[in-house]
């Protein structure tokens, strides 16, 4: 995993009642746990980002690249590479 001073900020979309979007969580709360700034995005809150990322949630986006992360990424070293 990246040192914590280059963890980039990332958001994480998704919606209420979305199982993958909770399995996302859990695998990102490692991350956070190490110093990663995660937000929350509810999808269904915004008719953009729902058209945008209906199909594909849960999506991890960078904040700083703009580059996403497609599920599946329940494999730690998979995000891991991600954020570096």
């Amino acid at each position: 995993m990246p040192p914590e001073s280059t963890l980039p900020e990332c958001q994480l979309f998704g919606t209420l009642g979305c199982h993958l979007c909770e399995v996302a969580e859990g695998v990102l709360m490692h991350f956070v746990e190490h110093g990663l700034l995660v937000e929350l995005v509810d999808i269904a809150e915004d008719e953009q980002l729902s058209e945008t990322y209906g199909l594909r949630i849960p999506v991890l986006r960078r904040n700083d690249t703009g580059e996403e992360l497609d599920w599946p990424f329940d494999n730690p070293d998979r995000v891991a590479s991600f954020l570096r």
